[in-house]
């Protein structure tokens, strides 16, 4: 059992560049001592960040344009149907025009983006279905005459670039000049994590279609769930949105009225009637949607959706129905963040690490996912002595308990059945602050934990549950069971096998020798060439040590199988020529040999002596001397 958690502050280095200081020391918190209860500063629940990064899309459009130097231009121009509040640039790498860049516009109010996105007109240059859209592009010409007057300080872009994501170089430049561990977390957070660009991204796809849909069905909701949503998405992450036709489906109808609309009959099989509307989905999406391609319809699977690429956000998104798992899962994950200010940062630090040594893939199969590592880096931070997140349970009481003091509002539940214990705490705003960890615990420390604690777990006998806070016997024999805290009956890691979980348990092993040996300050030399090998090997340490290009040398999934100590064929070949010798690691081995050889000569030399036609089956003999054994053995028992 390792038991270390190492607190020392490393000193600044001085090889770093004055531009990655710079950026380090506007990344980097204060050193001040934390106070004993931790909870995240902000505080807006699930809904109340839905509704407000709706507000944006709902006031922003997007136009593409040349470079970011057109952004003045757009600014004077785009002024008069309303004041701009924000303006975010980004660019999507194009294949043979070049770069396509395009600027983000937020209007202080939706009029003025209607306004604006109103006052386009169609292209007779581009041929193509005539929709309209936010997606816009910003021709060059003439400056039209009803460009008002240009304004002597126009908005600054708030970012330049913005979906660019870090590279690992940088990324390990950063975290090598970082002071302790502790910091090396954080920085990786905050350079990696989806940023508000991104987010307002995947908002306007989510606008888009909506809007797309509600002319023939006015209740039509998408919704986003996922890594997009619960302040666990990182640069690049795709969208998963969720549609609903008829988000309004539960509230009773005016009894007062006496028209009452013709409706559709439905397939009575409702998985057929999913795949039937998504198949029409998929084929609007395709035919009428701007900024839309790539459309993949994969129906039969165990939840149908629709894939699609979006070429103006250079977004992947998929598309599905009548999931509501997904969205109380997200909504779960998202008060999980909120609970405590260092469950996100320790989350992508985790995940970061299972990329680096390979047991992530973004493509399905048989390894480890985000979403189970996640659900592991929850359930350790319920096992801890203090514990940092409560159990599901827990929170189940506490919300009861702060409902009877202030009863809440019903709200339009997002499904029926097993999913009701959610509704009793998810929609409560109190919940997010009805539990406070007394645990002091530094980053640094919870990460070696983590590390040390499923190193020592028992991945044959137990399994692991959110909802109870601790382990039960495995229902089946799964390598890995995490029960679903939504259907407990579903495993969340069942496509794990028992390879990808040997390897994550020698993984974690490595991790916590990597953190003990790369972690500490190594002893000062006198001899100057000792210096700077010290130095070379100074700078991989702490995370750089876990996440650096190293890492898939080090333990590799081809280690479980044991390599051939020789082939088969050199036992029974002549005696290797002088020029080239055979290299023996062992000299047991080689005595064996030499001893498997001489018996295997003397067999054949009394089969040969023994057959009444002796000088054919020398000729034969000695052909087959040149193969292997086995192949003489089956031609005599032929003959």
């Amino acid at each position: 059992m390792f038991h270390f958690c190492r607190t020392t502050v490393r000193p600044k280095r001085t090889t770093v560049g004055f531009g990655l200081i710079r950026r380090i020391m506007q990344l980097q918190v204060p050193h001040a001592r934390l106070p004993v209860r931790y909870c995240s500063a902000n505080l807006r629940t699930f809904d109340t960040m839905l509704s407000a990064r709706r507000a944006e899309a709902r006031r922003s459009i997007l136009v593409q344009v040349s470079s970011e130097r057109s952004y003045n231009e757009l600014y004077q121009y785009c002024s008069q149907f309303g004041t701009i509040e924000s303006s975010h640039h980004y660019r999507v790498e194009g294949d043979t025009d070049g770069d396509c860049h395009y600027i983000l516009l937020e209007y202080s109010t939706a009029d003025q983006a209607d306004a604006a996105m109103q006052s386009g007109v169609f292209s007779t240059e581009r041929p193509g279905v005539r929709a309209r859209s936010i997606f816009l592009w910003f021709r060059t010409g003439p400056k039209p005459k009803l460009i008002a007057q240009e304004h002597p300080n126009p908005r600054t872009l708030a970012l330049v670039d913005g979906t660019k994501a870090i590279e690992d170089r940088e990324l390990n430049g950063l975290l090598s000049a970082a002071e302790c561990i502790d910091d090396q977390v954080r920085i990786l957070h905050r350079v990696t994590k989806l940023n508000d660009l991104g987010k307002r991204l995947r908002f306007l796809a989510v606008r888009q279609l909506e809007s797309s849909l509600q002319g023939m069905f006015p209740q039509a909701v998408a919704r986003p769930f996922g890594s997009s949503v619960n302040g666990f998405g990182r640069m690049g992450c795709d969208l998963d949105v969720i549609l609903d036709l008829d988000s309004r489906s539960g509230e009773p109808p005016d009894r007062n009225s006496r028209l009452v609309y013709h409706t559709k009959a439905m397939n009575p099989n409702e998985r057929t009637q999913v795949q039937r509307q998504l198949e029409s989905i998929g084929d609007v999406l395709q035919l009428f949607l701007p900024g839309v391609n790539s459309v993949r319809r994969i129906l039969k699977a165990r939840v149908p959706i629709v894939k699609y690429h979006h070429e103006h956000l250079d977004l992947e998104i998929d598309l599905t129905m009548n999931n509501t798992a997904g969205v109380y899962m997200s909504e779960l994950l998202y008060l999980f963040g909120q609970l405590d200010e260092r469950v996100r940062p320790l989350t992508f630090c985790v995940r970061r690490w299972a990329q680096s040594v390979g047991l992530t893939n973004h493509t399905p199969g048989y390894w480890i996912t985000n979403f189970s590592l996640t659900m592991l880096v929850m359930y350790f931070l319920q096992q801890l002595a203090h514990p940092i997140l409560p159990s599901i349970n827990k929170l189940i009481q506490l919300s009861s308990s702060a409902t009877h003091a202030n009863p809440i509002t019903p709200i339009t539940r997002f499904g029926e059945g097993e999913a009701d214990w959610a509704y009793a705490f998810l929609k409560n705003p109190t919940i997010y602050g009805a539990f406070r960890s007394d645990n002091p615990s530094t980053l640094e420390q919870l990460l070696v934990q983590f590390f040390e604690f499923y190193s020592q777990f028992d991945f044959n006998q137990r399994a692991i549950s959110l909802n109870l806070g601790t382990t039960i016997l495995k229902p089946d024999h799964s390598p890995m069971y995490i029960v679903n805290p939504l259907e407990t009956v579903l495993n969340v890691s069942k496509n794990v096998n028992l390879e990808e979980m040997e390897l994550f348990r020698m993984q974690v092993r490595n991790a916590l020798w990597l953190l003990e040996t790369h972690g500490k300050e190594a002893s000062d030399t006198q001899q100057q060439q000792q210096q700077q090998q010290q130095q070379q090997i100074d700078a991989c340490w702490g995370l750089v040590s876990l996440f650096g290009p190293k890492q898939q040398e080090r333990i590799t999934p081809q280690m479980f199988f044991t390599k051939r100590m020789l082939n088969v064929k050199d036992i029974f070949d002549e005696e290797p020529t002088a020029n080239e010798p055979t290299q023996y690691r062992n000299p047991a081995v080689k005595n064996q040999i030499a001893a498997i050889q001489r018996a295997t000569k003397a067999e054949l030399h009394k089969l040969g002596g023994g057959s009444s036609r002796g000088g054919a089956l020398d000729v034969r003999t000695s052909s087959s001397m040149e193969g292997t054994g086995v192949k003489l053995k089956r031609n005599t028992k032929r003959r």
